[in-house]
């Protein structure tokens, strides 16, 4: 399979790809505990997205998709380590991170052809809201 018909893959799972507009803007936080309903429907639709890819592409070392990429330009993300479960981050940030960096082959499911090598830090300290706030 290329990776043109992957992208189409991704694509025909939900998947917003390279050149939408959504992947540009800023991610609108939530106003938590108010918008907890918002939240948790944007949430199961990022589950249900991520369902959808895994059921197209096998991944091995873990995925992860934020709202933008299906298209809802919210701050929400889930992660799903290779181990199983999954974190929900609900307007996270980045607070701190470490200096040592590892670099690593990565992809990512909005611009599915494209690998490459990147450093990341060894470590970070993310704070992020639950639905209560």
């Amino acid at each position: 399979m290329t990776a043109g018909n992957l992208t189409d893959l991704m694509r025909a799972a939900g998947i917003v790809q390279e050149g939408d507009p959504v992947l540009l803007a800023a991610a609108r936080p939530f106003t938590l505990p108010a918008e907890a309903k918002e939240a948790s429907r944007v949430v199961e639709e990022l589950n249900a997205a991520a369902d959808r890819v895994a059921a197209v592409h096998i991944f091995a070392k873990g995925m992860g998709i934020a709202a933008p990429q299906i298209g809802i330009g919210r701050a929400a993300a889930i992660v799903r380590p290779p181990e199983g479960g999954f974190l929900t981050l609900l307007n996270p940030v980045v607070l701190e991170e470490s200096t040592g960096t590892g670099e690593r082959f990565e992809g990512c499911l909005s611009f599915f052809d494209v690998r490459g090598l990147v450093p990341r830090p060894l470590s970070l300290r993310v704070a992020h809201e639950t639905i209560d706030g």
